[in-house]
């Protein structure tokens, strides 16, 4: 199947063929580094890390940008009510982001520039603007001239008469018209700057990303990507500024995903909902929360409670029991089973995530039902040792499976001892009583046993030796 993607811009599924053939050059506006990340961050940079991954899988080669905003607003905010400086203050939520997507298994961008280290590009594509007559200087500040721009309005579908005026700062009156937005401000006590033809000042937020994007991926690039609530204005602006620099395509594909809801509701600082990752990950695995954003697919918005994190955790125990199981039935492994295919028709449709996660739940199903007949032919050999190694690939795409299955499962069963949860002396009195019963022929009270456990999520495992290990559900 031919890999489609839904592009933002002509609000369509379309065939990817990227701009060279078998190479991908993908930009991925990354964070404003003022504050820990929330799980909205997680989502997007969970999305775009697969995305890389399942073109690496395909053999594509990728080259992929993921920036930094390290001079703006909010951080100059955070640094006076802090008393750092705005260096400081950015430096120290870089090294968070960091602790954040290294615990969610997140792999780094190839290229992760930072705003300031591209002054001289940003002040490069003003100059640009300039000379074209598509921005002007007013006391040292630099806009772009929104009405200069043909085609302004159209990844978001905005009309230019309809939109609000003003994006993250109050109007400035001595602009030309209240849609124009600024590529340089001039600066203003206790922040910092820089050297330019207009004064000293600092870049606004959007012209970062075209110098960035220009400077690592060229004028002209296959991907660009963000969250929904960049199309406008970032994004919108980010096509005027460059394609009325360069006078080419900026990015042929732009990929947006959807927001994170909180119990139904919209996440927002003014609701008090903001979820911190560091602050998630307290009470779920990791791995778990990378299911619960995958299984949505990722342009819908998708709900977070504690019982999706539950249930997440709960179907990736599911997985890597049977990971275990396979490993310890000593089946050879063989190429990929039908999984894989199933997983890449899903991937190949616009990254279905969503619908590849279902196939691998499936796959549990069916897998454990064929391992449950004990005695297995060699059709059923080849399928279980297939779908295993299909797993196996499939957890290198989605950043799933990275421990061991009996790591993981002996991790669970540590913590809920630790928490008091459950008595893990009691469970081992009741798993010898009920071994005794079985040797009694006391199959009533054998029977009476597992479905206590069961009732406290504690699940037996027979094996043919006799022995019993036991699992928290």
């Amino acid at each position: 199947m031919t890999l489609r993607v839904y592009n933002t811009l002509t609000r369509k599924k379309e065939e990817f063929q990227p701009i060279t053939p078998g190479k991908v050059r993908m930009y991925v506006c990354g964070p404003t580094v003022y504050d820990y990340c929330h799980i909205g961050h997680a989502r997007s940079v969970v999305v775009f890390d697969v995305v890389a991954r399942y073109f690496r899988e395909k053999g594509l080669e990728v080259t992929y940008v993921r920036n930094f905003t390290d001079v703006d607003d909010k951080i100059i905010n955070k640094a006076n009510a802090t008393g750092m400086t705005s260096e400081q203050v950015a430096e120290k939520f870089i090294e968070e982001f960091y602790k954040d997507m290294g615990a969610i298994g997140i792999e780094k961008a190839d290229i992760e520039p930072r705003a300031t280290e591209h002054i001289d590009d940003i002040i490069n594509v003003v100059k640009i603007l300039i000379e074209k007559g598509h921005a002007y200087e007013l006391e040292g500040d630099v806009y772009f001239e929104v009405s200069t721009f043909e085609s302004y309005g159209k990844l978001s579908g905005r009309k230019l008469e309809d939109m609000e005026a003003g994006a993250r700062v109050g109007i400035d009156e001595r602009k030309r018209s209240p849609h124009d937005f600024a590529l340089w401000k001039s600066a203003k006590p206790g922040e910092p700057l820089w050297e330019s033809p207009w004064g000293k000042g600092r870049p606004g937020w959007h012209i970062e990303c075209s110098a960035m994007s220009k400077a690592f991926l060229g004028e002209s690039f296959d991907i660009h990507g963000g969250g929904k609530d960049l199309v406008f204005p970032h994004h919108e602006n980010e096509i005027a500024q460059s394609e009325a620099a360069f006078g080419v395509s900026f990015a042929k594909y732009w990929m947006h995903n959807g927001f994170v809801n909180i119990n139904s509701e919209k996440m927002s600082k003014s609701l008090g909902n903001f979820l911190m990752i560091k602050d998630v990950l307290k009470s779920c695995h990791p791995e778990a929360l990378r299911v619960f954003l995958l299984s949505s697919h990722y342009r819908n918005p998708v709900d977070y409670t504690h019982q999706y994190i539950e249930e997440s955790e709960s179907g990736l125990e599911k997985i890597y029991a049977l990971l275990l199981r396979i490993e310890e039935s000593g089946i050879t492994p063989e190429p990929y089973g039908d999984l894989w295919e199933r997983f890449c028709e899903s991937m190949d449709d616009d990254f279905n995530t969503a619908k590849a996660i279902g196939f691998i739940f499936d796959s549990v199903r069916n897998t454990n039902r064929i391992l449950d007949k004990g005695e297995l032919d060699d059709a059923d050999k080849k399928a279980v040792a297939g779908e295993f190694e299909a797993l196996k690939k499939i957890g290198r795409i989605l950043g799933l499976f990275n421990e061991s299955p009996a790591e993981f499962l002996n991790k669970k069963k540590s913590r809920a001892i630790e928490s008091g949860n459950i008595d893990a002396e009691e469970i081992e009195k009741l798993i010898v009583e009920r071994r005794e019963s079985r040797k009694a022929k006391n199959f009533a009270r054998a029977d009476e046993i597992r479905k206590i456990l069961k009732d406290q999520n504690i699940v037996l495992e027979d094996k043919p030796d006799g022995t019993t290990i036991w699992k928290i559900e």
